[in-house]
C-alpha cells in the first residue's frame, strides 16, 4: 500500500494520501469523541476511490496502534516535532513495518525507514518480554465478529425486486428475506460497494433491522411524513419507496455535513418526494400551518449506537477499551442522550395531525429505549396516542420494565442482526378509523399505488401479498 505525507506543502492528491487522511480522521476522531462518522462510513464514502485497500489499511493500523504507540515511544520517534502529525506517522509506520514497504518519498516515511532498525529491534524486545513468538502474538484479541449476512434493499422508486435478483443470481447467492418487502439477503462477506446497482441508486446496502424502522411506520401513499433526524438518508428514501413518491417527505438534519450526506442519498435514490432541512427538528413548531397535514413521523435520534458498534467496528477504537471500564448504560453522555431522546420523542407527539410515530434507536441501552418510551407515555396517552405492536411475530420484544413493553420491539446480533429498538405510537382516533375500513390488507393503498412507474409495477403481488400479512390493520396488533 502506498503511504505518502498529506502535511507536504501543496498536499498530496495520491491515492495513498488519501488513505492515509482517512485513517487520521478514524484515530483523530476518537481520540476526541468527535468522530465525523463510523470507519465504514469515512472509508466507503465517495471521495475515498480504493476503498477496499482503504479499508485494510484503517482496520489494521487499528489493530495495531496500541503496539506502535507503545514501541515509538520506547524508541523516541514519536518526538515533538512529530507530535502534531502522530496520526499520521501510526498509520505510515503501519505500512512499513507491517504492510508493504514503499519508496520514502515523503518525511514520514523517511523518518520511519530512518529508525526501521532500532523499532524492529524494540518490537523484538517485546516480545522476549512478553514471552510470544512473533509481533503478531501480541495484537490483543478482539471479540470474535460472527459473519452476518449481507442485507441488500431495492430501491422500487428505480427497478423491482425481481430484476435485481435475476442480476445478482448471475453472480451470487441470493433470497429474499421472509419478513421485509424488497430485502435481499446475500452470502456473508458479499461486496458490493462498487457494483453499478449500488452506485445506480438501485439497491441501498442497509441492514435488515435498519429497514424494519421505516416498515413498522408504514406511512401511506400521499401523506405529509417528517423525518426528524434524517442522516445519511436510508431510512428517508425507504420511506418515499413505501410511499411509492407520492406525498411529501421533510427530512431534518442538524448537522451541516451530514446535510450533504443526506441529500447525496435523496439524489442517488431519484426520490423527488423529499425536502430537507439543515435544521433543529425541535426548532419546528408544530403549529406552524405548514406542518398542520403531518401524519406520521420518524424519530431515529442520536444514540450511543452500542446496538451496531460491532458493524461500525468501534471494537478496534483505542476508545472502546476505554468505555468499557465504565457503565456505559448509566454514563452521563447516556443520561444526555436520553433526556434530548425524551424531549424529541415529546415534541413528535406534539404535532396536532400526526397518526404515527417512530422512535427508533440502534441502541441496546434501556435508558435510551424502554426509560424514554415509559417516561412520555403519560403525554402520549394525554394526547390520545397508544403503544402498538410493529411485526407482532417477531418474538423479541422490549425489556419487561413497565406494562405494555410487550408492545416494544427490539433485535439482537444473537438474531444475526444489529441491535435495534423499535416502538410505534399511534393516535387512538386513527386506530378506530382503519377498524371501520373495508379491508385491503390494512395498508390504505388506493388505486394510484398500482400504476406503472418507469415501465415497472410499484407493488408487485408477491410484495404487496407480504406487506397484506405485516400490515393487518395496517401492520399492527393493538391493545
Amino acid at each position: 500500500m502506498e503511504s505518502r505525507d498529506a502535511e507536504r506543502a501543496g498536499g498530496d492528491t495520491s491515492r495513498g494520501a488519501r488513505r492515509t487522511r482517512c485513517s487520521r480522521r478514524v484515530i483523530r476522531g476518537d481520540a476526541s469523541r468527535r468522530a465525523a462518522g463510523s470507519i465504514k462510513s469515512l472509508v466507503y464514502s465517495p471521495s475515498v476511490r480504493n476503498k477496499r485497500a482503504t479499508f485494510a489499511l484503517v482496520c489494521q493500523t487499528l489493530k495495531y496502534l496500541p503496539i506502535l504507540k507503545e514501541v515509538l515511544a520506547s524508541t523516541g520517534v514519536l518526538t515533538s516535532k512529530w507530535k502534531k502529525q502522530e496520526e499520521l506517522v501510526f498509520v505510515t509506520a503501519y505500512d512499513i513495518l507491517f504492510g508493504q514497504e514503499t519508496a520514502a518519498s515523503g518525511s514520514v516515511e523517511q523518518l520511519i525507514m530512518l529508525h526501521k532498525d532500532t523499532i524492529m529491534a524494540a518490537l523484538e524486545k517485546m516480545c522476549i518480554r512478553r514471552k510470544v513468538r512473533s509481533v503478531e502474538d501480541l495484537v490483543s484479541k478482539k471479540r470474535t465478529v460472527k459473519p452476518k449476512p449481507r442485507f441488500l434493499r431495492v430501491n422500487t422508486l428505480r427497478t423491482s425486486t425481481d430484476s435485481v435478483v435475476e442480476e445478482l443470481n448471475k453472480i451470487h447467492k441470493v433470497d429474499k428475506d421472509e419478513l421485509v418487502p424488497d430485502l435481499l439477503v446475500l452470502p456473508p462477506g458479499t461486496d458490493l460497494h462498487n457494483h453499478h446497482l449500488v452506485s445506480e441508486g438501485k439497491v441501498f446496502l442497509q441492514g435488515k433491522a435498519s429497514c424494519m424502522v421505516a416498515v413498522a411506520l408504514c406511512p401511506e401513499p400521499g401523506w405529509k411524513v417528517i423525518d426528524a433526524c434524517a442522516a445519511p438518508g436510508n431510512k428517508t428514501v425507504h420511506l418515499a419507496a413505501l410511499m411509492n413518491g407520492e406525498g411529501s417527505i421533510t427530512a431534518c438534519e442538524l448537522n451541516k455535513e451530514r446535510t450533504k450526506t443526506l441529500q447525496n442519498t435523496i439524489r442517488r435514490s431519484g426520490a423527488n418526494n423529499i425536502e430537507t432541512i439543515n435544521g433543529d427538528f425541535l426548532d419546528i413548531d408544530s403549529n406552524d400551518p405548514s406542518y398542520a397535514e403531518v401524519r406520521a413521523i420518524l424519530l431515529d435520534p442520536s444514540c450511543s449506537g452500542s446496538g451496531i458498534s460491532t458493524e461500525r467496528l468501534d471494537h478496534l477504537l483505542p476508545s472502546h477499551s476505554r468505555g468499557n471500564q465504565d457503565d456505559a448504560s448509566t454514563s452521563s453522555r447516556i443520561r444526555k442522550l436520553s433526556a434530548f431522546q425524551r424531549k424529541a420523542l415529546s415534541h413528535a407527539l406534539s404535532f396536532p395531525s400526526v397518526e404515527r410515530v417512530v422512535y427508533s434507536t440502534c441502541s441496546i441501552h434501556q435508558a435510551e429505549n424502554e426509560d424514554v418510551v415509559s417516561s412520555v407515555l403519560p403525554l402520549a396517552s394525554s394526547l390520545g396516542f397508544e403503544l402498538a405492536t410493529p411485526f407482532p411475530q417477531w418474538r423479541r420484544r422490549g425489556l419487561p420494565v413497565f406494562e405494555g413493553s410487550e408492545h416494544l420491539l427490539r433485535t439482537d446480533p444473537e438474531d444475526g442482526l444489529e441491535g435495534f429498538f423499535i416502538s410505534l405510537f399511534v393516535r387512538k382516533a386513527a386506530a378506530a378509523a382503519d377498524a371501520v375500513k373495508p379491508s385491503n390488507g390494512g395498508l390504505g393503498v388506493s388505486k394510484q399505488v398500482f400504476k406503472r412507474r418507469n415501465g415497472l409495477m410499484a407493488f408487485g403481488s408477491s410484495r404487496l401479498s407480504r406487506m397484506m400479512m405485516l400490515c393487518s390493520t395496517r401492520g399492527l396488533s393493538r391493545r
